[in-house]
């Protein structure tokens, strides 16, 4: 008997890892950002936590007609999710949609959250945008801000404009945005020339980590006095905050955004559709002189 119960339980076993529940996480980026690494790894640990296979994919063209057909090939492998993030519901939404129509559970991160149920989604784990880009222009407006400038390097991107637009909406003022692009070297050049260009700018805001660096190597080239504030973690932005370089940047938690839409995936397939009463928010913080050191070993890993 004790040996037939042994042997029952390890069928169990490869019956059950046959049967793992499988992900699939599609995000919008180039490669390039190194904030996506953060989610990724997000996804991944929540996956191995409850034992599910997981997929990371992007279009390396940062095409959103590119995204779209990443979305429409894992929908037909019938996954048992997919993760997206969702920077333009009107290049995505279809794809989308059919994915949900097919019978596939979708719950949307990073960017979209007010078009995630529109396109069918199940929730959104995400950063509420416009309310974080209006307390960064709050706060620069109390330390001094009189005209800004905001950098957007994705011009496409919902989520960025809605930095922007609530930066101005804190700060007062009208909008005043630039595309800089993803590459930093271009980053650099349209940053000293908007400020070249108007010398009464004395506060910018750089909706990512990388534009913030690039940001802050333009400054220093015109030698202008401004007020930098950054949106999101890594090393670069940790050592200029240490070094008076930005006043703070804004902290989404990013690793919250890739870990969380898979167990709730989880529980949603596993517990005869469980949810969270409401989209989950990561954000926003702030990270500045007061509490840098704290998180800094996190920067680019899990924050």
């Amino acid at each position: 008997m004790k040996k037939l119960l042994l042997a029952t339980a390890a069928m169990a076993m490869v019956a059950g890892s046959a049967f793992a529940e499988r992900y699939v996480m599609i995000t919008h980026t180039q490669g390039t950002d190194p904030f996506w690494p953060v989610v990724e790894k997000g996804g991944r640990d929540a996956a191995a936590a409850i034992g599910a296979d997981f997929e990371y994919n992007f279009d390396a063209s940062g095409d959103m007609s590119g995204m779209a057909k990443l979305i429409e090939a894992a929908a037909a492998t019938q996954p048992d999710g997919i993760i997206v993030s969702l920077p333009d519901a009107d290049a995505l939404g279809g794809a989308i949609r059919s994915a949900v129509d097919a019978g596939i559970p979708v719950v949307t991160m990073n960017s979209g959250l007010e078009a995630s149920a529109g396109v069918g989604a199940l929730m959104h784990v995400g950063q509420p945008e416009r309310l974080a880009g209006e307390k960064a222009g709050a706060r620069a407006k109390a330390e001094g801000v009189t005209k800004g400038l905001c950098l957007n390097q994705e011009a496409f991107n919902t989520a960025l404009v809605d930095r922007c637009e609530g930066y101005f909406s804190g700060l007062g003022g009208d909008l005043n945005m630039i595309d800089v692009s993803n590459d930093v070297t271009q980053i650099e050049t349209r940053t000293a020339a908007a400020l070249q260009a108007d010398e009464s700018i004395d506060g910018i805001l750089a909706v990512g980590p990388h534009v913030c660096e690039a940001a802050n190597k333009a400054i220093k080239a015109v030698g202008a006095d401004i007020h930098l504030a950054c949106f999101d973690l890594s090393p670069g932005v940790m050592d200029m905050i240490k070094a008076g370089d930005a006043a703070y940047t804004i902290d989404q938690q990013q690793r919250l955004q890739g870990y969380m839409p898979v167990i709730v995936l989880h529980l949603y397939n596993t517990n005869a559709g469980m949810l969270p009463g409401a989209n989950i928010p990561s954000g926003p913080g702030f990270v500045d002189a007061s509490n840098a050191d704290n998180v800094a070993s996190q920067a680019g890993v899990n924050r």
